[in-house]
């Protein structure tokens, strides 16, 4: 399989099973778009010399004919094994169902999932370390990511249990890596100094323009929270030598302009980010709508012309959509099954509920068990294992499959109630966003080529 599409000055196709990037000319773009509808051969080359002349014809298709021979255009399909060895290699602990922020898109329902608010106990976060180590098998990298609500509202039980487990994981010959998601409200001195000395991973939540951030993200009383905001993210990035780090901000159809709100994240020194879109019922006002598209994907074009520009000017800014590895990157195995959530992936309630992910969290008929008595419901867990982007109908002929993993499964959920039909909508955002970061692939092959 092969895509075609042209940005901006570029005209490419990738090679979907062997991950090739072509750079065509007028011609090749021609010919290799003739074949991708499945013209025959002769067909194509006839179509060629018409057009381009019989010097021109013959130069092209010796050149797509070695392409072909090398494997790099029009690759078969590539054989996947795609059997796990069931460990859990990852939790999501929510150690706050409590928020001191209340965004206006926020899936968590203001930060209590729907049920009560309250903040992990320490013996339940223990808890959730031991079922980890325990249950990751033969793997000696885990992860867990504090979350919530505002997981820093409980800072003391988080320090305890980074503690807790760098210990525990060193006795038994693992490493243990911490992600702290918090939005940066309000950070005292003494939490910013520890989060920079232990090293600890952070995703810290900025919508970009002041206007944005404070429509959405407001306090309690309805006043916005960015000048505070702001401030922190500033102080944490400084005080990590501007690493370890991601800017994270949402957009909705209120700033569908939001290439500004990275260039403000930009303005205020940032280099790690990322925008990720809201996913609400349609009815919400702030919901993404199908008529909204066509700007969208203006938008994110937009946005790749930028960041190459920045790049041209000697700035490396990593937006996080953008960044594709077609050579080093993650196996078809993995890029096939996705996130691992309600596989290698799992979130924990402050009561020590296990689910699929953190956007399951409440959702009764998704609780598979808790960290105390461990997995109790195998049928959930192999409902997930068995989605991914091979079995998904709707993955078989994307181009981006192999950037994807068949999408969010909670967003799947939310649309549709169906864990195999993906979020029709977030596909066509997220193939716009491959095709932007392939162009900004092909930009930098040119640059290094030229240089």
């Amino acid at each position: 399989m092969v895509h075609t599409f042209a940005m901006h000055e570029l005209k490419l196709a990738l090679d979907v099973e062997s991950g090739a990037l072509h750079i065509l000319d007028e011609p090749a773009f021609f010919a290799v778009k003739l074949l991708q509808e499945n013209n025959s051969p002769q067909a194509v080359q006839a179509a060629l010399q018409e057009k381009f002349g019989a010097k021109t014809a013959a130069e092209t298709w010796t050149e797509i004919a070695e392409l072909q021979k090398e494997g790099l255009l029009f690759s078969p399909k590539r054989p996947l094994n795609l059997t796990t060895d069931g460990a859990i290699k990852a939790l999501c602990l929510h150690l706050a169902h409590e928020c001191n922020l209340r965004c206006k898109y926020c899936f968590a329902n203001k930060g209590h999932y729907g049920g009560t608010r309250g903040l992990m106990p320490l013996e339940t976060a223990y808890a959730a370390v031991d079922f980890l180590l325990q249950n990751s098998k033969n793997r000696r990298h885990c992860e867990i990511d504090f979350f919530g609500g505002e997981p820093l509202l409980n800072f003391s039980v988080m320090k305890k249990t980074i503690a807790y487990g760098r210990e525990k994981a060193a006795q038994m010959g693992k490493i243990l890596k911490f992600t702290v998601t918090t939005n940066a409200f309000a950070l005292p001195p003494e939490v910013i100094q520890y989060l920079n000395a232990e090293e600890i991973s952070v995703v810290l939540s900025l919508d970009g323009r002041q206007k944005v951030h404070d429509a959405m993200r407001v306090q309690p009383d309805g006043s916005g929270s960015w000048q505070e905001v702001l401030r922190n993210c500033k102080i944490v990035v400084a005080g990590r030598n501007h690493n370890n780090y991601y800017l994270r901000g949402t957009y909705t159809r209120h700033n569908l302009d939001f290439t500004e709100d990275v260039k403000e994240m930009y303005r205020q020194g940032f280099r790690l980010l990322s925008l990720e879109p809201a996913v609400l019922p349609q009815e919400s006002e702030e919901a993404l709508r199908p008529e909204d598209l066509p700007v969208i994907f203006a938008e994110y074009e937009k946005l790749a012309a930028q960041i190459w520009q920045w790049e041209e000017q000697g700035e490396q800014v990593f937006f996080f959509h953008f960044e594709l590895d077609l050579h080093q990157g993650p196996c078809a195995k993995k890029r096939a099954l996705g996130c691992g959530a309600g596989s290698s992936y799992l979130a924990v309630t402050p009561d020590g509920k296990l689910y699929p992910c953190h956007q399951f969290a409440g959702e009764e008929d998704f609780c598979v068990g808790n960290v105390f008595t461990g997995i109790q419901v195998e049928d959930t867990l192999q409902r997930f294992q068995a989605v991914d982007s091979v079995e998904k109908e709707a993955c078989r002929n994307c181009f981006a499959r192999y950037f994807c993993g068949g999408g969010c499964h909670a967003a799947a959920w939310l649309q549709n109630k169906d864990l195999n039909i993906p979020y029709d909508f977030g596909c066509q955002l997220h193939r716009k966003r491959v095709e932007c970061g392939l162009y900004l692939q092909a930009k930098r092959m040119l640059a290094k080529m030229n240089g």
